[in-house]
């Protein structure tokens, strides 16, 4: 199925409009014509009324017995008038006069009606003679009992009113054309701002991604440039962490499987039993740090994509789940751990990705704190906000690095325990998800860290 063009879109919905305007203004204008002509035909019969009464006003008060005149002189002098303009003739024919006096017609013009058709009532009157429509006006002359009686031919009326009709049809027929080719540059015209901005971004190789210019285009369009640079921006971040990311992960990938090969090639030129034991117990340990590399990797990459599925979670229940998962670990390290604070605090957040930022941050704190060491965990809810606190009594963090930390696989120096260098970057890409804000200071005690997680109730 073929697309159609905006501009041809654009015509096909303002160009109807403009035709049926231009036909209700035509039609409106023909309509006011038209009212218009009756009018102005109407006070012509209402003067030719007084005129005849006007000239026949003497013949007809005297009294007489004589029979009905007609007024071939008047029509005599008519025609050479009329010589001079033969289209004038239909005008002419087109009006008669009768003459009432006593009940009879005392004078009457060439095409008048017989004596037949009665004298109408006063005022107009509209009649059908010969299959022809008349107007009639009935003038009455006051304390007599003469009527003065003129008609006209409707078709004369008609055909003024098509003659106006068609010679307001040639400029309309002619104007529709043009007002539509008007129509079609002016769309062209005004489009091209946007043909502009699609052949910038059209031209764009893929890795170039700057901002494409918007300083010449129309206040309507700057939200578009501007949204269109937002995202190209943004994509530009996108991709440079993303290969930022594939070199790091590369590198942090190439030096587990080093030293695995490493082991495996002392594992085959050994033949110590004891020797082999301690490479195979290093063989394990160098795989589950790999393993752990692999999982913090692919967790990492799922954050940004993880589709979020909000609901109501409580957050001290979710808290006590993730340490009792954590208890083997505990009771081995015979750590102190205390989980205290409102019970019923609930968020509006993804369950997953809650889960696995206070995970990571959970054991960040058993990673790091020494066998038989403290870590307190509080969760209070206050204001439309939950805040969830840990703090450890572990070698803690030196506070120029509070910052870098959440970088990806960046490493303290000053800590032995050895990681990935992802649990916190993990935390920072699912906090700007859930719109939390993590601070990371010392605690109440000299020695350790305090991690305060701050989440909205509406994430």
């Amino acid at each position: 199925m073929t697309s159609t063009t905006l501009t041809r879109k654009l015509f096909l919905r303002i160009a109807p409009v403009v035709v049926i305007t231009i036909a209700v203004i035509g039609f409106l204008a023909f309509k006011s014509a038209r009212h218009e002509i009756d009018n102005i035909y109407d006070a012509q019969l209402i003067d030719e009324a007084n005129i005849f009464w006007g000239l026949l006003q003497r013949p007809l008060q005297r009294p007489s017995d004589d029979p009905s005149r007609r007024i071939d002189d008047i029509d005599f002098a008519m025609d050479n008038q009329l010589s001079f303009n033969e289209d004038a003739d239909d005008y002419a024919d087109a009006h008669m006069m009768r003459a009432w006096k006593d009940g009879r017609i005392r004078f009457y013009t060439s095409n008048a009606f017989p004596k037949e058709v009665p004298d109408q009532k006063v005022g107009f009157t509209t009649l059908t003679y010969k299959g022809q429509r008349w107007r009639v006006y009935s003038l009455p002359i006051p304390n007599t009992t003469i009527v003065m009686e003129v008609g006209e031919k409707l078709a004369l009326r008609q055909t003024l009113v098509s003659n106006i009709l068609l010679n307001l049809s040639y400029p309309l027929v002619i104007l529709i054309p043009i007002i539509a080719f008007l129509i079609w540059l002016g769309i062209n015209s005004g489009l091209a701002p946007i043909r502009g901005l699609v052949r910038h971004i059209r031209l764009r190789s893929p890795d170039d991604l700057s901002a494409i210019p918007i300083e010449g285009l129309p206040r309507d369009l700057l939200p578009l440039g501007s949204s269109i640079n937002q995202l190209l921006d943004k994509l530009s971040r996108s991709l440079t962490m993303e290969r930022r990311f594939s070199d790091l992960a590369a590198h942090e990938l190439r030096t587990p499987q080093a030293g695995v090969r490493l082991l495996l090639q002392m594992l085959r030129d050994t033949d110590d039993d004891k020797e082999r034991q301690a490479i195979m117990a290093d063989l394990v340990a160098s795989n589950d740090r790999a393993m752990h590399l692999i999982e913090q990797l692919l967790r990492l990459a799922r954050v940004s994509h993880h589709p979020l599925k909000v609901e109501a979670i409580q957050v001290y229940h979710l808290v006590a789940s993730i340490i009792a998962g954590f208890g083997t670990i505990i009771t081995a390290k015979k750590l102190d751990i205390s989980l205290q604070g409102d019970e019923a605090a609930k968020v509006q957040a993804d369950e997953s990705l809650l889960r696995t930022m206070v995970g990571n941050l959970i054991d960040n704190a058993i990673k790091y704190t020494p066998s038989g060491g403290k870590i307190e965990i509080s969760v209070t809810h206050h204001n439309g906000e939950c805040r969830l606190v840990i703090s450890d009594t572990g070698p803690g963090i030196p506070v120029e690095q509070h910052e870098a930390v959440f970088q990806r696989f960046y490493r303290v120096d000053t800590l032995q325990t050895e990681g990935a260098g992802l649990g916190l970057a993990i935390v920072a890409d699912i906090a700007g998800r859930l719109s939390a804000k993590v601070d990371l200071k010392a605690p109440q005690w000299e020695q350790g860290l305090t991690v305060d997680l701050l989440i909205p109730s509406a994430a």
